[in-house]
């Protein structure tokens, strides 16, 4: 089996992977995001490179989160 990372730039292209699931040709699993990739995708956005305190502060603040729950 050969896994694909796919970006569908034409909302027409869900509507035929659907259907290529549907006929067991393929599946699709959707990846969840998480809180550290949508703060890249912010600083990214915007042009910005994040210093080491704001990475630092991230790394920390989602270790709190996790193993603190």
């Amino acid at each position: 089996m050969r896994i694909f990372k796919v970006e569908i730039l034409n909302p027409k292209a869900i509507k035929l992977l659907k259907n290529l699931a549907d006929l067991n040709l393929i599946a699709i699993n959707d990846i969840p995001e998480n809180g550290f990739s949508k703060t890249l995708v912010h600083f990214r956005a915007k042009g910005q490179k994040p210093s080491l305190e704001e990475i630092t502060a991230e790394v920390e603040s989602f270790r709190t989160e996790r193993y603190d729950s």
